[in-house]
């Protein structure tokens, strides 16, 4: 953002960040006008959204990305910004990112591909370097700075994408089975067994499952509107700070719980409430998500099943039975606190083919009892 302040009567100084140099400082440009406030303030509006031009030719790709990260790593949550930064870093160890920003085509995007396949990039990470200098060019883009985004038309090679497995209904019960009866016999804690249960039946994530509230619980009905974010500093990583924030897609949903999940909910009620506001832990700390998924390993070893199985594939195995059972898309995509049922549709496709053979009963039953 520009400043400006008056250096005399009549005359302004409008001052704008351009980017940093070698060592990693903040370089500024600055312009002086003569007239009122009111023209001061229309240069630097300008020069907020284009620097001069010589200055513009001195702006490379990694100053790009410092720039793109400042200016939106403020509205990232805790994860995203770990994930974002670190792409960045990658991005910045190949010499796209000494290139001049103007001079950046999609030739140069081509074989920054070429060199990271070579050096045995996973296509995963491939993609996500990609996306964040895309998302910075846009900026550019948007700003004023270079006409076209080079990034975004680029070739990037198609995804390649396996169904999704899924968790059995038979493994699912192993699991909870377990560790139910390691909670009863004291060697891990009561909430573990609540935790993998609302998981199943939820399909909620372990953040919101941190976060969930007794206040959250009315009658049968349960409201997930938060999760809990860990922010760890850099000096200290073993005492995470446990942040309660918005949701993943910052929705607010209510779902339905059946009778057994109830009657667990309500004998952990009647020994934990008491003792703190959180259904999964006990004081005036939330649980950290991490905990979850290590009840998770533990229950998980104990029933013998594959260790391929992440506690996050309990969000899958809900999603696709439901499916399955000929539910439709929008109910379970509200429940999975999806921001659109297409992303459930495109995520689950595999399940949706499963209940197409009643369809196809259905219409040839019309068919022939018309006959």
């Amino acid at each position: 953002m520009a400043t400006i302040r008056e250096k005399r009567p009549g005359f302004w100084e409008v001052r704008a960040f351009i980017g940093r140099g070698p060592d990693g400082k903040p370089v500024q440009t600055s312009r002086t006008v003569r007239g009122t406030k009111k023209d001061a303030l229309r240069l630097a509006a300008e020069m907020t959204v284009r620097p001069t031009t010589s200055a513009l030719r001195n702006i490379s790709v990694s100053e790009m990305l410092d720039l793109w990260a400042e200016n939106e790593g403020p509205n990232w949550a805790p994860s995203t910004a770990r994930d974002q930064y670190s792409r960045i870093r990658q991005v910045k160890t190949d010499s796209i990112a000494l290139l001049p920003l103007t001079r950046l085509s999609a030739v140069d995007v081509d074989r920054w591909h070429s060199r990271l396949v070579k050096r045995g990039v996973g296509e995963g990470s491939l993609r996500n370097q990609h996306l964040v200098l895309r998302a910075a060019v846009t900026l550019a883009v948007r700003w004023g700075w270079v006409p076209t985004n080079v990034v975004a038309v680029a070739r990037l090679g198609k995804r390649k994408t396996l169904p999704r497995g899924t968790l059995t209904s038979d493994e699912v019960r192993r699991v909870l089975s377990s560790v139910q009866k390691m909670a009863e016999g004291g060697t891990i804690e009561p909430q573990a067994a609540v935790a993998l249960r609302l998981a199943a039946v939820t399909g909620a994530r372990r953040s919101e499952l941190a976060a969930l509230r007794w206040v959250d619980l009315d009658g049968s009905r349960l409201t997930v509107d938060s999760s809990i974010a860990i922010v760890r500093g850099d000096a200290d990583r073993s005492t995470p700070i446990l942040r309660d924030e918005a949701t993943k897609t910052a929705n607010r949903r209510t779902v339905s719980l059946d009778s057994g999940t109830l009657q667990i909910l309500e004998a952990a009620r009647e020994q934990f409430e008491i003792h703190g506001p959180w259904i999964l832990s006990v004081g005036s700390r939330p649980v950290n998500p991490e905990r979850v998924t290590a009840w998770w390993r533990r229950a998980r070893k104990q029933a013998g099943v594959d260790p391929k199985w992440r506690l996050h594939d309990l969000r899958h195995w809900s999603a696709t039975t439901s499916i399955a059972e000929g539910h439709d898309i929008r109910t379970v995509a509200n429940r999975l606190g999806h921001a659109n049922p297409s992303m459930t549709l495109r995520t689950y496709a595999h399940a949706v083919e499963s209940t197409d053979g009643p369809v196809a009963e259905a219409l040839g039953a019309a068919i022939d009892h018309s006959k």
